[in-house]
């Protein structure tokens, strides 16, 4: 390759990674794979080495991470929080260790799991949690604070009160976390994570700290930053004082006195990572001794005194038996990969979601190719590329008309996926019904996902609205339901009928309407008999409504299966107007943030009084804030409006406003 080869194709791998580097640390939603990112990355480094002229301060080469989101407060970090220098061969290993002993005679290495998350800081002062960030750019990340507040395993004193200790870690979700996460996400209709990697970062920066709370992620700490207090000399030494903190390492790591000592536990660790319960996407070999480390120094993006050994993808070879298409909650068509049963990871797979007709087209995926699969995140089997296509094979298309009900299925412009629309499509009921049932919908508390399985499987309810010819005596017969559970059940469907109207729209599951779009629709029309008589003008006027919402809404109630759905349930004795009224303005532009537990009353309540007297809520503090409705164990927001003066109130000084 000569000079001006060399300058384009640098060109074209800077591009490219730095598009890649703002899905993957800003938007936490990355196109390539890890490894694919890595061999990109190791191709630019080894031109600039080739063309030392076109290496440039800003490539990608010499900086860490991405830079941090408007959407949090910057923090700078006091030590900077560097990458790691990667190695993909046990060559690369032996030359590391050459290096090293080269500058620093015999060392001590400290080997370990390289857990693949989110890379955060932890300050605590005189042993308190003070605060926490992302990694950003190095140099100066995200104040997520609040979000780290609500993982379990950060405690938030210290055992030991001392000065200052800053500590750095993964967060990251387990498979079990990831699996739950992604069961609920296609309850919902909503678009599954693609790894536990990316649900764990975009988790991590949410605005509303509650979500975050669901998710259950955790976090394993690997390192001090700095510590005012304690004098530490080594890295295992430094772990153990983590622990003795009361805080999470890394679960395992082992000292090793020789580079081939070094790769025999590298071999361990790689030979176990399909059985661990989170994911690893390598190890990292680091010198223990501190005082080493500081002779050994650091470049401008890397430590010298550490390496991090990638494990690469396994990959293999099976035959497309057949595609098999599951319709979602929300109608879209979904197809899946039946293929030969194959080994990865360490488990059985013979299946692999295929996303949509265009992933289809793209890898020109037919029955009976031989195909290409791996594991993402060494969870989720993913069709990677066809080897060769089977026998007189032919170009696949997904259905024109729905598996489950034989409706007409749909694609809507600028839109990858087809969708049956029939509100009252079988295949679509099981998710349906959770929906319907939800806190959030018509609140039927004792009706969760294992009972509507059952009702279904025992064909006791075919649509919805079956829900509401319930008889308590077939409940009964379903496993765990006594005559007991069956009359509580019995009891919540029917409070379930007096439920405020916009409880029932939300739970019909309309695409793009969420729970407040569903009350801002009830509000306007106060009837459903209004709603269903509105034409598309009409729902485009109400404040808050967008074109996609108004078009969204408007087809759906211009259904004659709707239409039909909505009768049955009225002829059931459910609740057809709206209970939302605003009594007075008296809190006309006002923004109310709650936080903590009240004493006499939910957030939720709260809530619906402040929108009932033309107040709003948030679920983030800023300057806009107008209170802060503080109770039991507020946590950072409290902290943020008293750095704001935003003026916090208690229970008993909102119901003196309101009273």
């Amino acid at each position: 390759m000569d000079f001006e080869q060399g300058k384009k194709r640098i060109t074209e791998l800077r591009e490219i990674i730095e598009k890649n580097n703002v899905l993957y640390y800003e938007e936490d939603n990355p196109t390539l794979t890890d490894f694919e990112y890595d061999m990109l990355m190791r191709e630019l480094k080894q031109l600039e080495a080739q063309f030392p002229a076109l290496l440039e301060e800003q490539s990608p080469t010499q900086k860490v991470g991405g830079t941090p989101a408007k959407l949090f407060s910057p923090v700078n970090h006091r030590v900077p929080m560097e990458s790691l220098q990667d190695a993909f061969s046990i060559q690369e290993l032996y030359d590391f260790d050459k290096r090293v002993r080269q500058t620093a005679g015999e060392v001590v290495y400290c080997v370990e799991p390289k857990i693949d998350g989110l890379s955060v800081s932890l300050e605590y002062e005189n042993g308190a949690f003070v605060r926490g960030s992302t990694r950003g750019d190095g140099q100066t990340g995200e104040d997520i604070t609040a979000n780290l507040m609500t993982i379990k395993t950060i405690p938030q004193k210290l055992n030991t009160p001392i000065p200052f200790f800053e500590v750095r870690g993964e967060v990251f979700m387990s498979h079990k976390s990831f699996m739950d996460l992604i069961e609920q996400q296609e309850l919902a209709g909503e678009k599954p994570a693609k790894n536990p990697r990316n649900a764990a970062a975009g988790s991590l920066r949410q605005k509303n700290s509650e979500i975050t709370a669901r998710r259950n992620l955790d976090i394993y700490l690997f390192n001090i930053q700095l510590v005012e207090g304690k004098e530490i000399t080594g890295h295992r030494e430094s772990l153990e004082y983590i622990k003795a903190q009361g805080l999470q390492t890394v679960p395992f790591y082992q000292t090793c006195r020789t580079i081939d000592e070094v790769i025999k536990e590298v071999e361990r660790i790689g030979s176990i990572r399909g059985q661990l319960p989170f994911d690893i996407d390598g190890a990292v070999i680091k010198v223990d001794d501190f005082n080493t480390r500081r002779l050994l120094g650091s470049t401008s993006k890397f430590p010298k005194w550490a390496v991090a050994y990638k494990y690469p993808p396994e990959e293999k070879e099976t035959v497309l038996r057949d595609i098999a298409i599951n319709v979602g909650r929300t109608g879209v068509l979904t197809p899946t990969a039946v293929f030969e049963p194959i080994t990865l990871a360490g488990t059985t797979v013979s299946r692999a979601v295929l996303h949509n007709e265009d992933f289809i087209k793209e890898k020109d995926i037919r029955l009976g190719d031989t195909i290409v699969v791996r594991k993402a995140g060494d969870i989720i089997p993913e069709v990677v590329a066809v080897t060769a296509h089977g026998a007189d094979s032919v170009p696949y298309t997904l259905p024109n008309h729905c598996p489950s009900c034989g409706a007409p299925v749909f694609r809507e412009e600028g839109e990858a996926a087809k969708r049956c629309v029939n509100a009252a499509c079988p295949m679509q009921l099981l998710r349906h019904i959770i929906h319907f049932a939800s806190r959030d919908a018509m609140d039927i508390e004792g009706l969760g996902k294992a009972v509507v399985e059952q009702l279904v499987t025992a064909g006791l309810i075919g649509s919805i609205v079956d829900l509401y010819a319930l008889h308590p005596e077939d409940i009964a017969k379903i496993d765990r339901m006594g005559e007991k559970s069956a009359a509580n059940l019995m009891d919540a469907i029917a409070q379930s009928k007096e439920n405020d109207l916009y409880r029932f729209v939300f739970g019909l599951g309309i695409r793009f309407i969420g729970q407040k779009a569903a009350k801002l629709l009830c509000e306007h029309f106060h009837t459903m008999e209004a709603i269903l008589a509105a034409t598309k003008e009409d729902i485009s006027a109400i404040e808050g409504f967008g074109a996609v919402m108004s078009e969204s809404a408007y087809e759906f109630f211009s259904m004659e299966q709707t239409k039909e759905l909505i009768a049955q349930f009225k002829a059931a004795g459910l609740n057809m107007e709206s209970r939302s009224e605003i009594k007075d303005n008296r809190f006309a532009g006002k923004i109310f943030v709650l936080t903590g537990t009240l004493p006499a009353m939910t957030r939720d309540q709260a809530s619906e009084l402040i929108e009932k007297h033309g107040g709003k809520t948030s679920s983030s503090v800023s300057k806009k804030t107008s209170y802060v409705l503080a109770g039991e164990e507020a946590g950072s927001k409290l902290t943020k409006a008293r750095t704001l003066g935003v003026e916090v109130i208690d229970e008993a000084m909102f119901l003196n406003m309101l009273h």
